[in-house]
Order: structure tokens, then sequence, then C-alpha cells
């Protein structure tokens, strides 16, 4: 019997295989010499060794080949789990993701340390004009700076730096600034923060064309003479005026009037006759006509081309630790129903959802958003400024009458009636809907008292306490997040006619302006007209009477009535306030469908 052995095989078989030449050698050695071994025995005994033998091997080479087939797949599978790994903790590092699915096919899919050398970080690589982006967002951040027009007339700083008077036009970096909104002037009796300066040129002002800037002064009745430097487009000699006059914005009897103690003022400079045409571009107040000025505030004046009928103005919100912002939707909505235009903020330390609600009303251009410090050595940290605006009672009011009056000389001419409210009250019309129903029956009864253009129409104040409505239970029919909705039991008396009002002021009369009513007025006095409550009330939103009250408080929970005047607005005010507040994020287990199903959205 001839046996023949195949001696043709491929290395790479026999690397897996696990065959060595050796053992090779010794396999055919042994065939061969049974093959010799046949011509002297019998077949049988010698087919039976050899089949013996042959299994054997067989036997061997398939173990191991089973052997070397489960090393390279479980290597395969490691591989395949440490780039699965790999790729795991990459897609959660910011912006990973689509970087990794962009990588180009070339990479060896299980080697994980290649992706990590061609990782590419995503950066703005966008070309910036940088200069033009720096004074954009610095004539954001800081509007009191006659920046727009420097930047698209850079020459015209040159001019005004090279003019042959003595004083010179104030570089940006020679300005001394302090709590980020304020500019300073140092004299020899009194330090100056000032905060804006407004064009006035209302037809009832004695003084004529005039620049007003509002200031914080720790010096009270100024003695120090100062003077206004002017500077106009297209003139490079400056224009000197005599500081006119320092109008104290409070009244003694209130408290803190002590030397040391910045109090609020607004400073008058008039314009000279021959410069009556023109607006000024920026104003310079220096101790002396010739002093290299330390401040320079852009001259204000916002004229459209139509006068609007409603604003709002709201003192500076110190609202950090308190969320108060699905109330703030329901007032900004409630707001927009009566007729307010625009709302304008002013911002001190608010919390996050606040400035959430804040923004998304801003960008839909229903109201507008100032932040605002405090100017000297008083605290604008976080917290701490809450702290001592809660004990320092008076100087928190002082302080509140800058945004009150910058808010006035901001829109003196945009507006016919201006409010100062609080997120908590509300001009309420008993028989009309709109504030401008209301004026025009309140502008018949006042002239039939006296044929005049009043500085301001006042309001009463009524309290509808938080803790009127827990003897009453909720309306099923409310939403319960609508609070003024929901509080419609009042205390039936009124606080006392000319106590802790509110006004529609006219920007033609006012020239300073307090929390409650004007503090002077052009032309003449201050003539007011109370608005009878049978046409409106101020409906105030609290947990409890101011302090000064307390013992008025008493009486007015023990005399409350059910006053629903404001369910005239109930249906579009809930539409509105749901709307808002869904946009928003307020509602993350609806959807719009689910919500829209709802009776209560229009």
């Amino acid at each position: 019997m001839n046996v023949v052995v195949g001696t043709q095989g491929s290395g790479l078989w026999r690397a897996c295989l696990g065959i060595s030449n050796k053992s090779r050698a010794k396999s055919l050695q042994w065939v061969y010499s049974q093959q010799l071994s046949l011509d002297g025995r019998g077949n049988d005994t010698v087919t039976t060794a050899w089949h013996r033998k042959t299994e054997e091997m067989v036997s061997r080479i398939v173990k191991r080949s089973a052997f070397v087939l489960f090393l390279w797949v479980t290597s395969v599978l490691v591989l395949l789990n440490v780039r699965g790994f790999t790729q795991s903790i990459l897609s959660h590092q910011p912006g990973s993701r689509g970087l990794l699915h962009n990588l180009p096919n070339t990479l060896n899919p299980a080697d994980g340390s290649s992706i990590l050398l061609q990782l590419s970080p995503n950066i703005d690589s966008s070309q910036v004009n940088v200069e033009h982006a720096m004074y954009t967002e610095i004539e954001q951040k800081l509007p009191s700076l006659p920046l727009a027009y420097l930047s698209k007339n850079s020459k015209m700083f040159n001019v005004f730096q090279k003019n042959e008077s003595c004083a010179k036009f104030p570089s940006l970096y020679d300005i001394e600034f302090n709590n980020i909104y304020w500019q300073s002037l140092s004299t020899s009796n009194g330090t100056f923060y000032l905060y804006s300066a407004y064009y006035d040129i209302r037809k009832m002002s004695k003084i004529g064309p005039a620049v007003r800037i509002l200031a914080m002064i720790n010096r009270i009745e100024p003695t120090i003479k100062t003077h206004c430097q002017f500077w106009f487009e297209n003139k490079k000699e400056p224009v000197f005026v005599k500081v006119m006059e320092y109008k104290y914005i409070w009244y003694k009897k209130w408290g803190n009037y002590k030397q040391g103690i910045f109090q609020p003022y607004l400073i008058a400079c008039q314009i000279p006759e021959p410069y009556h045409s023109k607006v000024p571009l920026s104003v310079s107040i220096v101790e002396k006509v010739c002093d290299n000025a330390t401040n320079n505030l852009r001259v204000i004046y916002n004229k459209p081309p139509k006068k609007g009928g409603f604003a709002v103005c709201v003192k500076g919100l110190d609202f950090q630790y308190t969320d108060l912002s699905v109330r703030m939707v329901e007032w900004i909505e409630l707001l927009g129903l009566l007729g307010a235009e625009k709302i304008f903020f002013y911002e001190l330390q608010v919390h996050q959802n606040i400035s959430k609600v804040l923004k998304y009303y801003q960008e839909r251009g229903k109201i507008d958003v100032t932040p605002l410090t405090l100017p000297g050595g008083q605290p604008n940290i976080p917290g701490f400024q809450h702290m001592y605006l809660s004990k320092k009672i008076n100087h928190k009011r002082q302080n509140e009458l800058i945004p009150y009056n910058d808010c006035l000389y901001r829109n003196l001419y945009s507006y016919e009636y201006i409010a100062l409210l609080d997120i908590d009250e509300v001009i309420m019309p008993a028989k009309t809907s709109s504030w401008r129903e209301l004026m025009d029956t309140v502008l018949v009864k006042a002239r039939q008292i006296k044929n005049e253009t009043r500085a301001s129409y006042n309001v009463r104040n009524v309290y509808f306490l938080d803790d009127l409505i827990h003897s009453h239970g909720w309306f099923k029919d409310i939403p319960q997040y609508m609070h003024m909705l929901q509080h419609v039991y009042r205390s039936k008396n009124y606080t006392k006619p000319n106590m802790y009002v509110k006004c529609f002021h006219n920007p033609e009369r006012a020239l300073i302006l307090h929390n409650h009513f004007p503090l002077a007025c052009l032309g003449s006095t201050c003539t007011t007209y109370p608005i009878e409550t049978s046409d409106a009330q101020l409906q105030h939103y609290r947990a409890d009477c101011v302090k000064t009250l307390k013992k008025s408080c008493t009486e007015f929970r023990q005399n409350s009535i059910l006053d629903t005047t404001i369910w005239k607005f109930k249906d579009s005010l809930v539409s509105r306030t749901t709307e808002a507040l869904l946009s928003l994020g307020y509602f993350p287990s609806l959807s719009n469908e689910i919500l829209s199903k709802n009776d209560f959205v229009g």
C-alpha cells in the first residue's frame, strides 16, 4: 500500500496550526520508516499502526487549531471593546461627539490613541473686526460714553485733542470709572459720581436749552464752583459754562442729611445762546475751566418721530434669593393689557429665573433692562449688597432716585405719561379696560376743576394682602400660579390721601421724581390731581403692610372685601401668562399640544 503525505502547505496555515518544521520532519520520517517496513511485514499490521498515528496527529492539529481560533476571536473582541470604551469616554466631552463622527475613515478602528492624536478642538476661528467689536461691546455696557460717534469719526478725536484751548478732550483711558457705570470727579470740596447726562429743551423750562446730569455727591448743599465743558460735533474747541445749580433730589426731613454721605443731585448747565440749535456730543464736569477732565458723558437726546402713550419705570431689582419670576410674568402681561408700551427695569442682583424672564421679554421688545451698581464705597458684592440695602433704608431710598430719574430723562420726549411702579403694584381702572380710557375720563374731570396741565395724576393705595385669601380658599377655575387673579380680597379702607400713592407723571412738567410724587416741577409748583377711587386704585399685593403702617394693618385685615375688578382681564391674562411660562420651560411635563387643548389657553 502506497501512502502519500502532502507536504505542500501554506506557511500561514502552519503558523496558525502551531506545527513547527521540526515536528513536521519527525512526522514524515516516521511515515517513511513505516513504508520501508511494509516490505518485510504484513500490510494489515502496518496499516493499523499508521492509522493510529495519523488519528493522533489529526486530533492534535484540531485541538491546536481550536485553541488558536479562540485566541484570535478573543483578541478581536477585546480590541473592539477598548475602541468602544474610548469612544464612549470621548463622546461625553463637550463638542467631541460631532468631531468623532467627522473623523476620516482611514483611521484604524482598533487604535483609540490615534483618535485622540487627530482630534481638532472646536474653537472660534471666525474673522472679526476687533476694534469694531470692542467699541460695540463697550457701548452696550457703558451707554454713558460717547463711543458711537467717536467710533464712526475717529479723526474727530485727534481734532478735539489738538484744539487751541486750554482744555483737552479726555481720552477714554483718562476717564476715572467707579463701579463700572459711574464716572468720577474729585474736587477741593467733595467727590462727584456722575451717572448720565441729558439734553433738556422742554418748553416750560425757564433756563432754556440745558444739559442736566444725574450724580451722587458727598456734600450737603454743595458750594464748590464747577464748570461744564461741552463738546459739539465738528467743533474742535470746547464750550465752557459754569454749573448753574445742584438740585437736591431729597427732603432733609427724611434723614441722612449729613456731610460725607453720598446724596442724589440733578446738576444743570445752560447751553449758550449761539448753540441753542445744537445738541452737545458730550459733557465733562471740572472744577476749574482748564482742568483735564476725568469724566466724559454722552449727552442723551432720545426723540422718536411719534410720542408713545405710557411707560413704566422699575427701580433697581434686588431679588437675588427670591424667585419671583412667575409673578413677574403675570405682572408684565397685565401691564401690557392695560396699555404699557414699554417697561424699563434696572437690575442690581436677581434670581437666575428672573434673569431668564427679563431676557425673554427684552428679546421681544416689551421691556428694557439696564444693569446698575451703587457708587462709591457702597457694596456691590451679591448678597452683601442686599444686606446693606436691607439695613440702610435711607441709603437704599436715596440710591433708588437715580434709576427713577434716569428713566424719566431718557424718555422725556418718548411718552405722554410715565409711571413709577414696583412689581407688586398695578394701577387698576375701575370702569374702563385701559390706562388710555382711564386718562381720557380723568382729564375731563381735572379740567373741570382747573383748566391746566397737571404735573401728575395720583392713585390711592389699597392692600391685597396674601393671607386674606386663606380663609376663602383658592378659586378652582383659575390656575394657582396666577397670584393677582387668585388674590381678590382686599382691605376695605384705602391708605390716606397722598400717602403711598403712585402717579402718572407728565414728562413735560416733572423736573425731579420721587417714588410717590414729583419733588420739583417746571413752570410752577408741582400740581397733582387725585384720581377718584371710583375711577382707579393702586392695587398693592403684599405679604404685609409697610412698617410705618403696622398699627393700621390690623384694621386693614379685619375689614376686608371681595374685589374682582381684575377678573375682566382673566381670560387674556391667563392665556398670555401661561403661553409665556410654557415658552420659558416652566411646564416641562406638558407639551404645546396638551396645553393648547385646555380651555384657559386662547
